[in-house]
């Protein structure tokens, strides 16, 4: 008995400790999407805003590159992060980057919104030591939470994506329309510093590594059929699910939304379908299936993308219907997202679960990359209702090839020994 109670008791002890390591990564999470939400979301619009063209809007997410080759650097990072026989070095490595990482946007604060050069460097250090502080935060996720506890690091990851967004997508613009520039970036850059407190007070609750695990490396990670089938299901996907995103923003403003108006929109309601979409993807997944679910998806975003082409090619001047199909859109993408990267989570391994997840992370990435870098050229030359028309056919190619991955994942089910 006395040992029944010492376990409760132990468990109610380290309760808090969880819920401590919840806040602290939340804070981390949400600040990354901050850093995310100023570049993918915020910017386009006020580039837009000041008379740049779509070739250079696509220009300036260039800065996405160093989330796109991050796996490049995971091994060396977590290696460092999570030494054998070491003790760990997660707040050292987050502290250091993420000062790179305020400095860089209190940078952009003083150059301004239509440098582009400067703009661009500052902005690229500011997505490298994001990307890096993901890389670490990701590896000390897997290693402090006990098994029955890592949906609430999932929660964690996935709230913290959407309240990020909200704030550097839609906060952001509003503060600019009433503020200015430089006053809105130095609030920004006040955020991460604040998002970043409460890890920095979190006592590390992280196991130690097993002595006998292998040496983290690429690899070992292409090397597994499953990682490569799995990436190629990213590239799939992707371009079928978001390479024309990078043109709503702009989009809305040519249609005469105001930056308060989109980003109130960014700011409410993407963020509260977003997390609907993703919170509703767990119960769509379990009775419908993964790869109905990713299916489904690619068809309402089809429907989405043709919709964007209608309203572009008969301009209609609709600007509510307009917003409630971007907000289909938003509910949409997080509900494929979720179903995609639950199929990921067993492709991974156990062993470099970080490195096989920044591989992944990293594929989207760079075919996000290609996809907004054609849609800017292409959206200048030909128009936005051609790249949502040309974004809807390549959803379409995406749903004919569901069968392939689906069978894939089914016959390495099958060929697991029971």
């Amino acid at each position: 008995m006395s040992a029944v109670n010492d376990q409760v008791a132990g468990r109610r002890a380290a309760a808090p400790t969880a819920a401590r390591l919840v806040i602290g990564l939340s804070g981390l999470y949400v600040a990354q999407s901050v850093i995310g939400g100023v570049i993918f979301t915020g910017l386009p619009a006020v580039m837009r805003k000041s008379g740049a063209s779509l070739n250079d809007i696509a220009f300036i997410l260039l800065t996405v590159l160093p989330w796109s080759f991050k796996f490049l650097w995971a091994p060396a990072v977590e290696r460092f992060r999570s030494p054998h026989g070491g003790m760990r070095r997660s707040r050292s490595t987050i502290s250091l980057f993420g000062a790179f990482a305020v400095g860089a946007v209190v940078a952009c604060a003083l150059i301004g919104p239509t440098a582009l050069g400067p703009l661009t460097v500052a902005m690229m250090v500011a997505s490298f030591s994001s990307a890096t502080i993901d890389i670490a935060c990701d590896g000390h996720a897997v290693e402090s939470f006990a098994e029955r506890d890592r949906g609430w690091a999932n929660a964690a990851q996935v709230g913290g994506a959407y309240l990020g967004s909200a704030i550097g997508g839609g906060i952001f613009l509003v503060l600019i329309d009433h503020w200015g520039w430089q006053p809105a970036t130095l609030v920004m850059a006040c955020a991460l510093v604040a998002l970043t407190v409460p890890f920095l007070l979190t006592p590390d609750g992280a196991v130690a590594a097993r002595h006998d695990r292998p040496p983290q490396s690429l690899r070992q990670a292409l090397k597994r059929p499953e990682m490569r089938s799995g990436l190629a299901l990213v590239a799939v996907y992707v371009f079928g699910q978001k390479w024309s995103m990078l043109l709503v923003g702009p989009f809305l403003i040519d249609s005469r939304l105001s930056l308060t108006a989109i980003g109130t929109l960014n700011g409410v309601g993407v963020t509260l379908l977003g997390l609907a979409g993703a919170l509703g993807g767990g119960y769509v997944l379990r009775r419908v299936g993964v790869f109905r679910t990713m299916s489904l998806a690619l068809g309402m975003q089809i429907a989405v993308m043709a919709a964007f082409a209608l309203f572009a090619h008969f301009k209609l001047d609709a600007p509510t219907a307009l917003m409630a199909i971007y907000l289909v859109s938003a509910g949409t993408l997080a509900l494929g997202f979720v179903a995609l990267y639950s199929e990921l989570m067993g492709r991974a391994s156990l062993d470099q679960a970080g490195v096989d997840f920044t591989l992944f992370q990293s594929m989207d990435s760079i075919v996000s990359l290609i996809g907004w870098r054609l849609a800017g050229a292409v959206g200048d030359a030909l128009g936005y209702a051609f790249c949502f028309t040309a974004s809807a056919g390549l959803g379409i190619v995406a749903i004919l090839l569901m069968p392939v991955f689906a069978r894939d994942s089914a016959s390495r089910e099958s060929a697991v020994p029971l």
